[in-house]
């Protein structure tokens, strides 16, 4: 028996055609399942669990408080391990389909202080403070799918596929690798009312990434988280993991980074550049702030991918250009010829918080002066 055929052995899958049987049984009308739906206290795990409410919630305010196990998430001690979710954010269920919902939700301590990962909290503050500039964003979402043993999907168990240059929006069986993950997961997203606005096939074999935005303030990430945990759940029906590490594969492969695009009003208006390039001047006088924020590890996930190589810029220089995806902001070209438009920040890595990011970019550029 082949080491890959032993894995699957042993992979805890079932037989979803049973599932099907059971999915189908009528619901009651007043009962209505909501999965509520948070970071868990590594800042890069989602948990989740189910309950059932006698209506259907049309807004985040007309869920109740619930809570769980903090101790078995990382977030609290086994002798007050209480930690409360309070519902922010509201999608529709595209497993269960119907009137259930999906309930993002942040997380509080027993003396209602935010969870340390609770990174939401302080961001809905400076979006608030920022309200009048209309900060947008659009996060490019890269990930890796992985096979049940840990290799990339796709790649051989013996080796390794042909060097990076075909694979990049490839088409065909020998260029990519999980399709039908990427396009349930896309049907998923639009289903559940989250906005993303593409998704592509990347550098890397069985590397993949999936746009959300335009999104204005907070929202950018309430929609990335849920569009994280609708990748997770959809991988998991297949039986295939998906990554968020920002270098799954060590050598001369491209990692994973989370890009952001972002604009303010005075930026999208008729000679905006000169609002990006102040902005861009801010953003070079506080290089290290931010690459402390880009990733949960405080820069040391980053450090692997922010190499120079790759599509990445150096983690220990700034540097900003037009279309220069060497780069640590890049000033897309149409941005320049039309003199308005919108900046994009290379430096975010796949696992970030899109909370920490948006917040202290807003910071930077709005707020602080």
């Amino acid at each position: 028996m082949s080491t890959a055929s032993a894995l699957r052995g042993f992979s805890a899958s079932t037989d979803k055609s049973v599932l099907k049987q059971f999915l189908e049984l009528p619901q009651p009308e007043d009962k209505v399942m909501c999965e509520y739906i948070w970071i868990d206290g590594t800042g890069e795990g989602i948990r989740s669990k189910c309950k059932t409410l006698d209506y259907e919630p049309q807004k985040p305010e007309d869920c109740p408080v619930w809570n769980y196990d903090g101790s078995s998430t990382y977030q609290a001690e086994g002798s007050n391990s209480d930690m409360y979710l309070h519902p922010v954010a509201i999608f529709r269920d595209p497993f269960r389909k119907g009137k259930n919902k999906l309930i993002l939700c942040e997380v509080f301590k027993y003396n209602n202080e935010p969870a340390d990962t609770n990174k939401r909290h302080t961001c809905v503050k400076v979006m608030e403070q920022a309200r009048d500039a209309h900060p947008w964003f659009g996060i490019e979402q890269e990930y890796t799918l992985l096979d049940f043993d840990g290799y990339p999907f796709g790649w051989p168990k013996n080796g390794y596929p042909g060097p990076q240059g075909p694979y990049y929006c490839g088409v065909g069986a020998n260029k990519v690798y999980g399709r039908d993950i990427v396009e349930a997961h896309y049907r998923a997203c639009l289903y559940a009312g989250v906005k993303i606005a593409g998704c592509n096939a990347e550098v890397m074999p069985g590397q993949w990434e999936f746009q959300v935005g335009p999104c204005e303030g907070i929202d950018m990430g309430d929609h990335l988280w849920m569009g994280r945990y609708l990748l997770y759940r959809v991988a998991e029906d297949f039986g295939i993991n998906a990554t968020l590490d920002p270098k799954p594969m060590e050598g001369d492969w491209n990692g994973a980074g989370a890009h952001c695009n972002y604009s303010t009003l005075p930026m999208r208006e008729k000679g905006g550049i000169k609002a990006i390039e102040t902005a861009i001047d801010k953003l070079s006088k506080k290089h290290v702030r931010h690459i402390r924020a880009y990733d949960p590890n405080e820069g040391k996930d980053n450090e692997r991918r922010l190499t120079g190589l790759h599509e990445t810029s150096s983690i220990h220089d700034f540097s900003a250009g037009v279309a220069n995806r060497g780069a640590s902001i890049r000033i897309p070209r149409q941005v320049a010829q039309d003199g308005h438009g919108y900046l994009e920040d290379r430096r975010p890595s796949s696992n970030c918080d899109p909370y920490t990011v948006t917040e202290v970019i807003v910071q930077t550029t709005v707020i602080d002066n």
